[in-house]
């Protein structure tokens, strides 16, 4: 007997007499293959991915593991991520190989892997696109079933810096040089970017109001074809929407809309509400991945360089002053509860999307993966030594998790090898591979116009290889590459 199998973009559809019903399903076995590692038509099971940004770096001293691989443990900057331990890793010892000291600028480098383009003084744009854009790409081009939403660019802290101008500081994501995607830092504009298509409208709603009655036919003939498992998924997935019946309207692919935020990024009294804030955004984006609305954002959550302001912990200068003074160590010893603060804000998105599990029993964090860094490894120096990434999810098996991976020799200012330290681009290239086996290389980091400023010799490194096409195997897994 042959084995019954439907389209991922199943829809049961009826007619409610002027217009038509339209119920979308969740992932159900019988749209896997036979042993449920892929969809039924071959392409590869949804997967998700995150760039997750904040200015001005860290304290690397609370930063960093004291000790490599496998089970490490949390330092205190990293401990925020403690009910996500399982799905964490980290990167450490890298060098961002930028062919010229701007501040901040060179270490955007750290999301794309391409030198900054047309820049003079504190202004310039993007030499290349972005990680995320280059993966939005490769799901555009590849996926049977795309999302309907390509990418979604969101922002949390409003203050950007006001001493750098062009592209590079402002943006987190980039098509291209001249393709800024700016953060949206208003939640109910993400709502409408994301579900705005499909809310009811005022004249149509009382037309919604008896969707599974029209879509009763289908549900019949569906329900005679599946297995017990699959019925038994089916039957939850109609009960809640039974429930959700005065709020259906054309859904989304596979669930039903999140309400409306009412929450607008409007400061409270001169201060910004940025728990709030981060919040509704997390949840919107979490839906958003659950429906396969889209399957790439980027949160910028604090700009580069940026003049935020961490009022919720009782801090009142900015977070930028606090990094770089360092004729006050009272200012630095700010820093490191500021760093604690974002990687709070950051552990909660991680956290509902550990919560959030699909009938499979995968949870976002095992489909799909957040990438997180900064513009800067600290923010007193400038320095893009050391330039860390923090790694949470596995990407289906194609990323390993709980390992600290630091690059042998890491930078140590050794001008005699100019290559310790690796390179940052090899983490995205890493990441760009596990979505894309075909991938050659990722950015384009050559070695022209080196001033070598970050060792003190202008002396220029004799080797350096164009973009990266190196994998780094402690994060790497089994299924990478295949």
């Amino acid at each position: 007997m042959s084995r019954f199998s439907l389209p991922r973009r199943t829809l049961l559809k009826g007619s409610l007499g002027i217009g038509t019903a339209v119920v979308g399903l969740p992932l159900l076995e019988a749209m896997l293959n036979d042993n449920g590692t892929a969809l039924a038509g071959g392409a590869d099971l949804p997967m998700q991915f995150v760039v997750w940004f904040m200015g001005n770096g860290y304290r690397l001293e609370h930063l960093e593991p004291t000790t490599t691989g496998a089970g490490f443990a949390l330092t205190p900057e990293l401990q925020p991520f403690s009910n996500v331990a399982d799905y964490l890793s980290i990167v450490t010892g890298l060098q961002n190989w930028s062919d010229r000291q701007i501040t901040h600028h060179e270490g955007m480098i750290a999301y794309s892997g391409y030198h900054v383009a047309q820049q003079s003084g504190l202004f310039s744009k993007a030499g290349g696109p972005t990680l995320d854009q280059v993966i939005a790409n490769h799901i555009e081009a590849t996926a049977p079933t795309a999302p309907p939403v390509r990418s979604i660019q969101c922002g949390i802290s409003k203050r950007t810096s006001i001493m750098d101008s062009g592209t590079t500081m402002h943006v987190l994501s980039h098509r291209g040089t001249e393709e800024p995607l700016f953060p949206v830092f208003n939640p109910k504009q993400v709502f409408q970017t994301l579900f705005g298509e499909f809310v009811p409208k005022p004249d149509d709603s009382s037309l919604r109001l008896s969707v599974l009655a029209a879509v009763r036919e289908d549900i019949k003939k569906l329900q005679g074809k599946l297995g017990a498992g699959d019925k038994q998924r089916l039957e939850a997935h109609l009960e809640g929407i039974a429930q959700l019946e005065e709020k259906l309207q054309s859904v989304p692919p596979t669930c039903a809309i999140p309400m409306e935020p009412t929450e607008e990024n409007q400061d409270v009294n001169g201060d910004e509400p940025i728990t709030n804030v981060n919040k509704v955004m997390s949840d919107l984006l979490v839906y958003a991945f659950k429906c396969d609305i889209t399957r790439v954002a980027s949160v910028m959550f604090i700009g580069g360089a940026a003049e935020t302001t961490y009022s919720e912990i009782g801090q009142n200068v900015g977070h930028h002053y606090n990094t770089h003074d360092g004729s006050n160590s009272t200012q630095q010893n700010q820093v490191h509860p500021g760093v604690i603060y974002a990687h709070e804000k950051l552990a909660y998105l991680l956290e509902q999307m550990k919560a959030t599990v699909d009938p499979m029993g995968q949870t976002l964090l095992d489909t799909g993966l957040v990438m997180s860094s900064s513009d800067c490894s600290i923010g007193l120096s400038h320095s893009v030594s050391r330039q860390p990434y923090i790694l949470v999810g596995k990407l289906r098996d194609r990323m390993k998790a709980g390992y600290h991976h630091q690059v042998a020799g890491a930078w140590n200012g050794n001008v005699t090898n100019p290559n310790a330290g690796g390179n940052t681009s090899d983490v995205l290239f890493t990441i760009a591979k596990a979505f894309n086996k075909d991938i050659a290389s990722v950015g384009d980091m050559s070695p022209k116009n080196m001033t070598g400023w970050w060792y003190g010799t202008g002396g220029t490194p004799s080797q350096m290889v164009a973009g990266s096409s190196t994998a780094i195997p402690e994060i790497t897994g089994p299924a990478w590459g295949t």
